[in-house]
C-alpha cells in the first residue's frame, strides 16, 4: 500500500498540467495513468493562445516551439463560392494569436519530462484506477489495477481527471445534470495531401458536417451524425458514406476508407456535477463537465480547471490540511466560465448544428454571414471565447520558470 499527498486520475492535459503545478509547489504528487504510453488516436490536437501563454509562463515554450505542429490563425465558411472569415485568431491580443495543431502525445511527453523533473512528482504508467478507498465518508485514496498486481494508494486528496467516463465521479455518486445533444461523431483518418488546405471549422450541407484535423501524413476526420443513427446510417453501405465524404472534402483520398471498422463511434454527451467534490476528492475537466466537441474547447477549459485548482490547493496540500470548503473553492471558480461556454454550446446545437444536421440549412444562418460581412472585427469574438476562454487562468508564480 502506497502513500501520498494528492494522488491524481488520469494523464491527459487537466492531469498532467495539474501534476506539474502541485509538484513545483513542493506537494507530493503521485499520477495514475492507466496506459502504457500517450499513444491514442483521436484525442484533441489542438493547443489554443492561452494554452501557450500557461506554457510560456512555466518556462516550457522552447520545447513546445520545437515540436511539429502547424498552425490556424483564421476559420472560414464557404459561403456561396466566396470565403468568409468566422473566427480570427490573429485579431488576439495575446503572445501566441493562433491555434496549435500539436499531436498530443508530444504535448503530453513534454509535460511528463518536465513534471518528473520535479523531485515531489511520481508517474506510474499502466496504473488503471478501479475504485476509491474510504475511511468512513471520506475519501481516502484509490485501487489500482497495474502489471504487477492490484493495490491501494493512499492520499490526503484525490483529484479526478479520467474523463467524462470517470470511475472516481461514478464511485463517488457525484450528482449529473445532463443536456441532450443533437449528433454524434464518427471519427476517422484519411490520406492527406500535405499542399491541401484544411480547416478548423466544419464543412457543411444539408444533413451532413464534417471536422478536418491535420496530422502528419493524414487528416483525422470528425464526421457529425445525427444522434442514434449510427447502426441505421452504417446500414446505408461504405461506399455511399465515402461519396458523402467526398463532396464534403474533395482534397482527401477517400480510396483509405476501406472498412466500417476504420470508423470509430463517439457517443456525444453534454453534462455537469452539480456538485464537483466529496471530502478527499476533486473533480475537473470531463470528469466534472463533459464538453461538446462544438467550438473544440474541452481542452482548454480542463487545462484551465487544473491551473485555477492549483492556485487554490497548493497551500493546504503543502500543510495537508485540505478541506472541503477548499475544493468548494474550486468549484466556485470555475463554475462561471464551464456553465457559460456550455450555454454557448448549446445554443449552437440549437440554432446551426441540429437544423444542418436535420436538413434545414446547409451552413450558418444568413443574418450571421450579413453581419460579418458588414463588421469583420466581430471575428475576434469567436476566437477569444475559444483561443482564450470565459476565464483564462494564469500560472501562479510558485510554478513559474
Amino acid at each position: 500500500m502506497g502513500q501520498t499527498t494528492c494522488a491524481i486520475v488520469g494523464g491527459g492535459p487537466a492531469g498532467m498540467v495539474l501534476g506539474l503545478l502541485l509538484a513545483r509547489a513542493g506537494v507530493d504528487v503521485t499520477l495514475l495513468e492507466k496506459h502504457a504510453d500517450f499513444l491514442r488516436d483521436f484525442r484533441g490536437d489542438t493547443v489554443h493562445p492561452s494554452t501557450m501563454r500557461l506554457l510560456d509562463e512555466l518556462g516550457l515554450w522552447d520545447a513546445f516551439a520545437a515540436l511539429p505542429q502547424s498552425k490556424v490563425e483564421r476559420a472560414a465558411f464557404d459561403v456561396d463560392g466566396q470565403s468568409l472569415t468566422i473566427v480570427d485568431f490573429s485579431r488576439l491580443r495575446q503572445p501566441h494569436p493562433y491555434i496549435a495543431m500539436v499531436p498530443q502525445w508530444d504535448l503530453l511527453n513534454l509535460l511528463a519530462e518536465a513534471a518528473e523533473a520535479e523531485p515531489t512528482f511520481r508517474l506510474w504508467m499502466s496504473h488503471e484506477v478501479t475504485g476509491l478507498v474510504r475511511t468512513g465518508a471520506r475519501v481516502a485514496g484509490v485501487r489500482y489495477r497495474a502489471p504487477d498486481g492490484d493495490g491501494e494508494l493512499l492520499a490526503d486528496l484525490t483529484i479526478a481527471c479520467d474523463g467524462r467516463w470517470s470511475v472516481c465521479r461514478s464511485e463517488a455518486g457525484l450528482p449529473t445534470r445532463e443536456w441532450t445533444v443533437p449528433f454524434d461523431v464518427w471519427w476517422f483518418r484519411l490520406p492527406r495531401d500535405m499542399n491541401a488546405e484544411y480547416s478548423l471549422i466544419p464543412r457543411t450541407a444539408p444533413g451532413r458536417v464534417l471536422i478536418m484535423i491535420p496530422r502528419e501524413g493524414y487528416f483525422q476526420i470528425a464526421y457529425l451524425i445525427p444522434k442514434g443513427r449510427d447502426a441505421e446510417l452504417r446500414a446505408r453501405g461504405l461506399e455511399a458514406f465515402r461519396v458523402e465524404v467526398s463532396s464534403l472534402a474533395p482534397e482527401a483520398d477517400v480510396s483509405g476508407l476501406t472498412s466500417w471498422d476504420d470508423v470509430k463511434f463517439l457517443d456525444v454527451r453534454m453534462n455537469r456535477l452539480t456538485r464537483w467534490h466529496r471530502d478527499g476528492l476533486l473533480c475537473i475537466g470531463d470528469a466534472a463537465h463533459a464538453m461538446s466537441p462544438v467550438g473544440g474547447v474541452g481542452i482548454n477549459v480542463a487545462v484551465q480547471d487544473a491551473v485555477g485548482a492549483a492556485t487554490l490547493l497548493a497551500e493546504p496540500l503543502r500543510a495537508r490540511a485540505v478541506t472541503e470548503r477548499d475544493l468548494a473553492a474550486v468549484h466556485r471558480r470555475r463554475l462561471p466560465a464551464v456553465a457559460l461556454t456550455q450555454a454557448l454550446q448549446r445554443v449552437l446545437h440549437r440554432g446551426l448544428m441540429g437544423p444542418i444536421l436535420r436538413g434545414r440549412i446547409g451552413g450558418p444562418p444568413a443574418a450571421g454571414v450579413a453581419l460579418l460581412r458588414r463588421l469583420p472585427w466581430l471575428s475576434v469574438v469567436p476566437a477569444y471565447v475559444v483561443g482564450v476562454g470565459v476565464r483564462p487562468e494564469h500560472a501562479p508564480d510558485f510554478a513559474r520558470r
